[in-house]
């Protein structure tokens, strides 16, 4: 047994209370149906459905790759993401992320408090096709899945009441100001002219920026000092894990063009293309090295296509598609090669994938996108002569870095001062399935 603990219990009362008292309790007085199209509506529904099961697809890509020890705890930590952040998000991440714009950075935190007027709202106006609710569905999935890309880098040696307490943090200071700057008409990375498709920005280089500030604070588990080899719990889970995500992500990014339409097949087409080709590349790069393909390496490779084309889904050519997953893989295998190589303890390679797949999609937008694939498209890229979006990605991939990885450390910091980070020594030597969890997978 632990010592009691009544304030999260409280806290989510709170939450329940406020959900029936009038004023906080926003009841529809019409909700709006002109201009909505059925088709439009049933698809997001159909996408937002989707990019959820990424969130369990996540849970079993990490938990098959931890130790037999950590499986529970490691799956856990993504499942209860889907819990915690759709309450947040309802009472307040959605207003913080897509409210009227507070200087560009973030948004008014009461326009949507508890979801008010949501229900009953216009709809979204870069979404005017679908209700507001929908929209709001469709972008906490991204919500949720983005705090729990980060555990992957912290995982075997992570406090599960820290971890909660600190997601919580990174949505509200680091994940919803990164979608308002991005995503909304009056953000600052949006009047910038930044392309973000479906999250290359605001979800893979936030998540992999903070598990690279995760690695260093948390510092290196027992068994990486003694260089310990644990072989992956199950890769069978892995493999289920990135067929539940590869399939998710067609809802993560032709579910981004929030409409029926050619663009969303458009970048449907991109997904699965830069998926297979990073895949591909991934095994056929470690074949060049004198390794053997393995199944591990395929479906990291294509979770890292996956991640690459993410920003880029809906500007690019399929062609472009194939270059982008496999130059995506190609750097993301070297990248965790020189992380292997050194000292830093990021569990599963979090940052090399998440981080600097995301900055490689960033990148490859900036050199690729066409108006020919999307008319939005202002400024082309640098491969059609013209230089302002690159410059301009340029300048985003350098201040998100900066802002993802300072702001995270930071809270890793006042989280560890509220709750303790790491767990003891005596703890991670049990295995965080029992010690935090009193749960195992198998019976000693």
């Amino acid at each position: 047994m632990q010592k009691p603990n009544y304030i999260p219990l409280v806290l989510l009362g709170i939450v329940a209370i406020l959900g029936v008292i009038p004023g906080f309790n926003s009841v529809p007085t019409q909700i709006v149906t002109e201009g909505i199209n059925s088709g439009d509506t049933a698809w997001m529904l159909v996408a937002t459905a989707l990019v959820l099961l990424m969130t369990p697809g996540l849970a079993y890509f990490y938990g098959g790759m931890v130790n037999n020890k950590n499986v529970i705890s490691t799956m856990l930590q993504s499942f209860v993401a889907m819990g915690v952040i759709s309450i947040l998000w309802v009472v307040v991440g959605f207003s913080l992320a897509f409210g009227s714009s507070i200087g560009g950075f973030i948004g008014n935190p009461m326009d949507h408090f508890m979801f008010k007027g949501v229900l009953d709202g216009k709809p979204w106006s870069l979404a005017a096709s679908i209700p507001l609710v929908v929209f709001a569905f469709f972008q906490l999935k991204f919500a949720v899945i983005t705090p729990a890309l980060v555990t992957g880098s912290m995982a075997e040696r992570i406090n599960f009441r820290s971890y909660v307490l600190f997601m919580i943090l990174f949505s509200l200071f680091v994940y919803a100001p990164l979608a308002h700057m991005t995503w909304h008409p009056d953000g600052i990375l949006f009047k910038l002219g930044v392309l973000d498709f479906a999250g290359g920005t605001v979800v893979h280089m936030s998540a992999g920026w903070a598990a690279l500030a995760g690695a260093l604070y948390l510092k290196r588990r027992k068994s990486h000092l003694e260089a310990s080899y644990f072989p992956p719990a199950n890769i069978p889970f892995v493999l289920l894990g990135t067929g539940l995500l590869w399939f998710g992500w067609f809802g993560f990014n032709a579910g981004s063009a929030v409409a029926a339409s050619p663009l969303a097949a458009s970048a449907f087409a991109t997904t699965n293309t830069a998926a297979a080709a990073a895949g591909l590349a991934w095994v056929l790069f470690d074949a060049a090295k004198g390794k053997k393909v393995s199944a591990l390496g395929f479906c990291i490779g294509a979770v890292v296509g996956l991640v690459a084309i993410t920003p880029a889904a809906g500007f690019v050519t399929i062609p472009n598609a194939i270059f982008i997953g496999t130059v995506g893989a190609m750097i993301s295998n070297y990248v965790a090669h020189l992380r292997s190589k050194s000292t830093l303890d990021d569990t599963l390679d979090v940052f090399p994938c998440h981080g600097v797949g995301g900055m490689v999609g960033m990148v490859m937008t900036g050199i690729f996108a066409s108006k020919g694939v999307n008319s939005a498209v202002v400024d082309e890229g640098l491969a059609f002569g013209q230089t302002t979006l690159f410059v301009n990605h340029m300048i985003a991939l350098v201040g998100v870095s900066v802002f993802a990885f300072v702001l995270s450390y930071a809270l890793l910091k006042v989280t560890d001062l509220i709750l303790p980070l790491r767990v003891t020594e005596e703890d991670e030597k049990s295995g965080l399935d029992v010690s935090q969890h009193d749960e195992f997978l198998i019976e000693a």
